[in-house]
C-alpha cells in the first residue's frame, strides 16, 4: 500500500541549485505522475537532476543509459537463452533448465517496476534510440506494466517510479511520447545563476577568485568556431584545479593568462581556438 512519500516534495540539494520554475515543473511531474522529459544542451544539469531528486527524497536511483541500438525490450527485461543451452547440454548448473524464469534477468525498468521500493527512474539521452524504442515505451510508461512473452508473465510495478527522461535533441522525439510526457528546456545558467551553483559547490571560495573564474569562463564560451563549448561540470572541475595550485592568483585570470584549458575543452580544435584566444588577449 503507498504511503504518503508516494507524492514528496523535492526542494534540491546542498549542491544543485534549484531555480523556482524547474522546482515547479519537478513537482507538477510527481504530483501528476507524469515522466518528466528535459532537455537542452550538455552540461545544463539534466542528468544530475535525477541523482539529486534521489537523493533529496531519500529514493533508490536506476539509471538507464540509453544506447543506439537498444531494443525497449532489453530496459524490460533479458532471456540468458545461451546460459540456459550450456546449462542444459553440460548439466552442471544448480538451476533447473526447465524453469525458463531462472533464467530471466530484469533490465533497468524491470528492475524500478520490482523494486520492494518506490524509485527514481532516470532514462538518459533517449534520444539516442530509433522512434520503435521510444513508441514501445510509451503502454509501458503509462500502464506500468510489461508482459514476459517467454513465460506468460505480466509485471506490474509494485511502486511507480518518479521517471526522469533527457534529451539533447538529437533526434526528434515521436508526438504519441511527448504527449505521455510533461516538458522542460533547462537553459544554460547565466552568470548570476552559475556563480550560486559554483557557491554551492565551494562555500569558502572568495568573490575575486569566484568572479575572476566565472568571467574567464563565460568568455571562453563565447570562442567563436568551438563545437563543444565547456559546460558547469567542466567550469567546477575547473575551479577545483586552479584551487589546488599554489601559484594560482586571480588577477592573472583578469589579464587574460588562463591556464588548464585542457579541463574546459575536450575537442582538439576547440583547444586550438583557445589557446590562440589566450595568446592573444
Amino acid at each position: 500500500m503507498e504511503t504518503k512519500i508516494d507524492k514528496p516534495v523535492f526542494t534540491g540539494t546542498d549542491t544543485y541549485v534549484l531555480d523556482p520554475e524547474l522546482a515547479k515543473i519537478v513537482n507538477a511531474s510527481i504530483a501528476l505522475e507524469m515522466p518528466l522529459l528535459l532537455k537542452g544542451e550538455p552540461g545544463t544539469g539534466k542528468t544530475l537532476l535525477a541523482y539529486a531528486i534521489a537523493e533529496d527524497l531519500g529514493m533508490p536511483l536506476v539509471v538507464l543509459n540509453v544506447k543506439s541500438s537498444m531494443k525497449a525490450v532489453d530496459a524490460l527485461y533479458q532471456y540468458d537463452t545461451l546460459t540456459r543451452l550450456n546449462d542444459s547440454r553440460f548439466g552442471d548448473s544448480k538451476r533447473d533448465v526447465s524453469n525458463i524464469e531462472d533464467y530471466i534477468k530484469m533490465g533497468k525498468i524491470g528492475q524500478a517496476f520490482t523494486s520492494d521500493r518506490r524509485t527514481v527512474l532516470l532514462i538518459d539521452e533517449i534520444d539516442k534510440a530509433d522512434s520503435d524504442f521510444q513508441d514501445d515505451l510509451l503502454d509501458v510508461l503509462d500502464q506500468m506494466s510489461f508482459d514476459i512473452i517467454e513465460i506468460d508473465k505480466t509485471i506490474k510495478a509494485r511502486h511507480r517510479p518518479i521517471i526522469i527522461i533527457t534529451s539533447n535533441s538529437k533526434k526528434d522525439l515521436s508526438d504519441p511520447f511527448l504527449g505521455r510526457c510533461i516538458f522542460h528546456h533547462i537553459a544554460f545558467p547565466d552568470p548570476d545563476m552559475m556563480r550560486k551553483i559554483v557557491n554551492a559547490h565551494f562555500p569558502d571560495i572568495g568573490e575575486d577568485i569566484a568572479g575572476a573564474c566565472i568571467k574567464a569562463f563565460y568568455a571562453l564560451r563565447d570562442i567563436k568556431g568551438v563545437e563543444k563549448k565547456p559546460a558547469t561540470r567542466e567550469l567546477i572541475n575547473w575551479i577545483r584545479i586552479l584551487l589546488m595550485d599554489p601559484d594560482f592568483d586571480p588577477e592573472h585570470l583578469m589579464k587574460g593568462d588562463i591556464p588548464y584549458l585542457g579541463v574546459l575543452f575536450k575537442k582538439s580544435n576547440d583547444y586550438r581556438l583557445a589557446q590562440k584566444y589566450v595568446s592573444q588577449a
